[in-house]
């Protein structure tokens, strides 16, 4: 039997599946739409910056876009490619994340349950030669809560630091400032030679299948730290 001090469980269900469960489906559909702007502006953005090319340009460092469905977007930039990814679940933030001691969070019980829209930067030549073994490496994410409240971690992306979250809801203009920084960190973010010592040695296998399919893993910063002041 529960003591005078516990919820019975049942209540505590009720509770909840009237507050935390809704405020998560509230999120979830928050985020949806945002990042259904997103693909939106990356559609459009291909267009824009394609017609401003010369037309003798290559074709080559034309923009493409691809919708992947309905959580993936992915726009190929000359020999990069960023994919924008939605996880279908709401997340909260661990007790040493600094969003913690911002006051719209201190404030509002269900602040921060947030969603995640998330950037990966890859090289276009692994998913055009099947290198399943290369690298991508996570260059922004944005969080967005129900009221579409947000804030960016992620490659140059301060000026959307969690620090300004709560002060206002994500706009497009907001979204095309973040997406152009994580295309253009993306472009500048250059391709290393691993260091001499880390492929001084291969295998026959990895030999062959260098030969055959170009497979070597390769990555923009393989035996390099990835650190947050890169470029």
């Amino acid at each position: 039997m529960p003591t005078t001090t516990e919820v019975p469980p049942r209540e505590a269900m009720l509770k909840h599946l009237t507050g935390k469960s809704v405020v998560k489906e509230q999120v979830y559909d928050a985020t949806l739409d945002i990042f259904n702007q997103i693909k939106e502006i990356l559609h459009e953005l291909c267009n824009d910056i394609n017609e401003l090319l010369p037309e003798n340009q290559n074709r080559r460092v034309r923009l493409e876009y691809r919708d992947r469905g309905k959580f993936e977007a992915e726009i190929k930039i000359a020999g990069d490619v960023l994919i924008f990814g939605m996880h279908s679940n709401v997340f909260q933030f661990d007790r040493e994340h600094p969003v913690w001691k911002t006051a719209y969070v201190q404030k509002g019980q269900y602040h921060s349950y947030c969603g995640v829209i998330s950037v990966y930067n890859f090289l276009s030549d692994s998913f055009k030669y099947n290198r399943n073994d290369d690298l991508g490496y996570l260059i922004g994410r944005i969080f967005i809560n129900r009221d579409k409240s947000f804030f960016v971690e992620g490659k140059r992306q301060e000026a959307f630091g969690y620090r300004h979250f709560g002060e206002k809801a994500i706009t497009p203009a907001d979204l095309v400032l973040i997406i152009e920084t994580a295309i253009l960190y993306a472009i500048e973010f250059d391709l290393l030679a691993p260091p001499y010592e880390l492929v001084k040695l291969a295998t026959v296998e990895q030999m062959n299948a260098k030969i055959e399919n170009a497979k070597m893993q390769t990555g923009k910063r393989i035996g390099f730290q990835f650190r947050t002041d890169d470029v």
